[in-house]
């Protein structure tokens, strides 16, 4: 097993499947190294206030992360890569077609989805294959106005894009490889919205190739990319959060009991869980000039990672932050993993509501659930993500007996 010993300044991050080792290594380098660079010269930030500093200051830390490959050009309608001020105008159209009120307007579906799920699931069950996948899938899809036989695709292309492992991230060759495990996935969307050009109907891609703000209007790329991260980011970001919740809830039982009795709290706990399990645990950004962070010079034109897993973590902002607290009451620019300002995560509404139906619908129809362990299988048969997504792709739960049965 790798130690914390081994991935000291000067070499490299330890992946995200051993919650023991990555905690341990963000205690130190929160500590000890809070700007560090790593074997290639990427910067990594740790302390809640030098992340939130970086997330705010978009004019230093770009998201435009093609910089970092010579010769590589923006990706148009890619909100998380595309800075200000094309990002604002850009925003402003599609959140003018994936509106508040389209988002709130999802819940009667998303729990007729979730309770169809539940039906099916049994006592024992995998929580990824059961719910945590197929509900966010299946309502970003309809919402899209993509085919549900399409959704065993969608998985596939996941999986395959999380494994791909980039180590040295300005590597032409890692970019090579990503874009061709992308190609497949943008011509997928590239069809689909040049059938809405043709042939508009009621849905959200429609409605992006239709919008228009301020005389703006998104092309061709820009809407099918806009679909394909929403797609992507619309499911991933769900489907890690309730496997987090469930996970949360396992470690403390008196949580199904307490949330019950006070089902109000259960965006409380939503939000707690979050921090202490987002569900992306980094997020990159790059420099345009040479500037400042915990008293480190980071030059112009480097990779920088920023831990949102350890801000979140950070004693300097959360009073004992290993422990679960349904009163800490996180929110504003305290709670960072959806990101913060101008690259604020837009599904972020979606994911909470469907988390909270989700978590709604467990309460009701189970007494608890229990995380089963195979201690015979590496990370206990759950497959942990290695890297920048911070979740399992495999859950086996049981269902505590005793409650529940008549809701069926």
């Amino acid at each position: 097993m790798t130690t914390p010993a081994t991935h000291l300044p000067g070499d490299l991050a330890p992946d995200l499947t051993d919650d023991t080792v990555v905690f341990d290594w963000l205690t130190t380098m929160r500590e000890e190294h809070p700007v560090w660079a790593d074997r290639y010269g990427v910067f990594h930030v740790f302390r809640h206030d030098d992340v939130l500093a970086a997330l705010r200051d978009t004019a230093t830390f770009s998201s435009e992360m093609t910089r970092a490959v010579e010769g590589a050009a923006p990706t148009p309608g890619m909100l998380t890569q595309i800075d200000p001020p094309e990002h604002h105008a850009l925003r402003k159209v599609m959140s003018s077609a994936f509106t508040p009120r389209s988002v709130a307007a999802l819940e009667p579906r998303i729990q007729e989805i979730t309770r169809g799920l539940l039906d099916r699931a049994g006592e024992r069950f995998d929580l990824v294959d059961a719910l945590a996948f197929p509900l966010p899938v299946t309502v970003i899809a309809e919402l899209l106005g993509l085919p549900p036989g399409d959704h065993a695709r969608f998985r596939e292309w996941t999986d395959q894009l999380f494994d791909v492992q980039v180590g040295d991230p300005s590597d032409p060759e890692a970019a090579a490889r990503l874009s061709e495990v992308v190609a497949p996935m943008v011509a997928y969307f590239r069809d689909q919205v040049r059938h809405r050009l043709v042939d508009p109907g009621d849905d959200l891609i429609s409605r992006l190739v239709t919008a228009e703000v301020d005389g703006r209007t998104l092309d061709e790329t820009e809407a099918s990319n806009f679909a394909f991260s929403l797609l992507l980011a619309g499911h991933i970001t769900t489907t890690t959060l309730l496997g987090s919740i469930v996970r949360t809830f396992s470690e403390h039982p008196h949580l199904w009991d307490d949330l019950r009795a006070a089902p109000e709290r259960v965006p409380d706990a939503i939000e707690e869980v979050l921090r202490l399990r987002p569900p992306f645990a980094q997020l990159p950004r790059i420099t345009t000039v040479d500037t400042r962070l915990a008293g480190r010079t980071i030059p112009a034109g480097a990779m920088v990672t920023l831990w949102v897993l350890s801000a979140n973590h950070d004693p300097r902002a959360h009073d004992d932050p290993e422990r679960f607290d349904l009163d800490r009451g996180i929110r504003g620019p305290s709670q960072l993993s959806f990101g913060h300002g101008v690259h604020f995560c837009i599904g972020a509404p979606l994911a909470r509501l469907e988390a909270r139906v989700a978590v709604h619908g467990l309460l009701a129809r189970f007494r608890r659930l229990v995380v089963e362990l195979d201690p015979g299988r590496p990370h206990g048969g759950l497959q942990p993500f290695g890297q920048i997504a911070y979740g399992t792709r495999r859950l086996p739960v049981v269902a505590v007996p005793g409650f529940g049965s008549e809701s069926r």
